[in-house]
C-alpha cells in the first residue's frame, strides 16, 4: 500500500536525487506551480540534485527554453532528460528508415533540427518526405491537439500499417492537461497504431532508454554514480511516471492531483479509499503519494 505524505520534505533526506516530471507536477503548460517550485528549490538547496525527466518530444535544449518562457527558475533543477533526446538517437540509428514522415504540430519541427549533424552512436542521413514516399513515421503529437483526437488519424494509420511502416513515438503520454484543457499526445496515436496491428515504439517513460540516458546525465552532474536506491521519481502519470519507476526499481512519489485528480478525488490530498481503488485497478503501487508536489 502506498504511503500518503503531506510534503516532500518528509522523505527527501532519504534521497540524493529526484527525477521529476514536468506537466502536472511542476507546471500546467502555462505557468509553474509555486508550491512545487518551492519544494524542489528546498531539496536542491539542501544538496540534492533535481533532474527533470520529461516525455516532451523536443530535445532537452528546447525544453530549457520552454521552461524559461513560462517562468520555471533554472536554479531549482540540474539538467533535463527529454524523450526527444532518446528518440533522436533512435531515429539516427536507421531503425525507421531514411525517408521520414512527421505526424505532429509545427512547434515540434525542432525535433529534426540538426539531426544529421549531431554525433550519435549510429548515424544515417534523415530526409523529411511526404507520407506517400515515407519509409517510416515519427510522431511527436497531433497536428492540432486543440481539436483533433486519435480517430482523425485512422485512415492514414491503416495505410501505414498496410505498407509496413514503423512508427517512432517521441512522447508516450496519452494525454496531458494544458491549463484546464485535457489534450491528446503522441502516445495516443502510437497506441491506436499498435491496437490496429501496426508497429510503434516508444522512447520516453515508462520505457528503459530514457532512464538509461537520465542516469548517465545524473552521474555526470554528480561527478559520481548515484545508486538507484537514492533516486526518487516524481510524477502524475500512473502508466508512465510510476510504471517506469517500478520497472526501473526506483522509489516513486505519485502526484495524484494531476491526471488522476478526478479518480482519486484529490483537492489538497487524495481520498484514501479512492486512491487505493485507483491503484488496485492500475496494478501499480507507488512508494509514496501526495495531492500536489509541495
Amino acid at each position: 500500500m502506498t504511503n500518503i505524505i503531506n510534503k516532500l520534505s518528509e522523505i527527501s533526506s532519504k534521497y540524493d536525487a529526484i527525477f521529476c516530471d514536468l506537466w502536472g507536477c511542476l507546471h500546467n503548460g502555462i505557468e509553474p506551480f509555486e508550491e512545487a517550485v518551492c519544494a524542489l528549490n528546498n531539496f536542491s538547496k539542501s544538496g540534492g540534485i533535481v533532474h527533470l525527466l520529461t516525455n516532451s518530444p523536443r530535445p532537452s535544449s528546447d525544453v530549457y527554453r520552454q521552461l524559461d518562457k513560462i517562468g520555471v527558475p533554472r536554479d531549482i533543477y540540474q539538467g533535463i532528460t527529454a524523450s526527444g533526446d532518446a528518440s533522436r538517437e533512435a531515429l539516427a540509428s536507421g531503425k525507421y528508415g531514411k525517408k521520414i514522415f512527421h505526424i505532429g504540430p509545427a512547434r515540434d519541427e525542432i525535433f529534426f533540427e540538426g539531426i544529421n549533424e549531431e554525433v550519435f552512436p549510429k548515424n544515417i542521413q534523415i530526409d523529411r518526405v511526404p507520407f506517400n514516399k515515407a519509409e517510416g513515421i515519427v510522431c511527436t503529437g497531433l497536428f492540432d491537439d486543440e481539436v483533433e483526437t486519435p480517430s482523425d488519424y485512422t485512415e492514414q494509420l491503416l495505410e501505414a500499417k498496410n505498407r509496413g511502416l514503423k512508427m517512432l513515438c517521441a512522447n508516450p503520454d496519452i494525454q496531458v492537461d494544458r491549463g484546464t484543457h485535457r489534450i491528446y499526445c503522441a502516445g495516443s496515436i502510437a497506441k491506436a497504431f499498435n491496437d490496429m496491428g501496426g508497429t510503434a515504439h516508444n522512447y520516453g517513460k515508462p520505457h528503459s532508454p530514457i532512464y538509461q540516458l537520465a542516469r548517465i546525465k545524473l552521474n555526470d552532474i554528480a561527478g559520481k554514480v548515484i545508486p538507484d536506491a537514492n533516486i526518487l521519481c516524481v510524477g502524475d502519470g500512473i502508466h508512465t511516471d510510476i510504471n517506469g519507476a517500478v520497472k526501473e526499481n526506483l522509489d516513486s512519489l505519485f502526484v495524484t492531483g494531476g491526471l488522476a485528480a478526478e479518480e482519486t478525488n484529490t483537492f489538497k490530498q487524495p481520498e484514501k479509499a479512492k486512491l487505493n481503488k485507483f491503484l488496485t485497478a492500475s496494478q501499480l503501487t507507488p512508494t509514496y503519494s501526495i495531492g500536489h508536489l509541495r
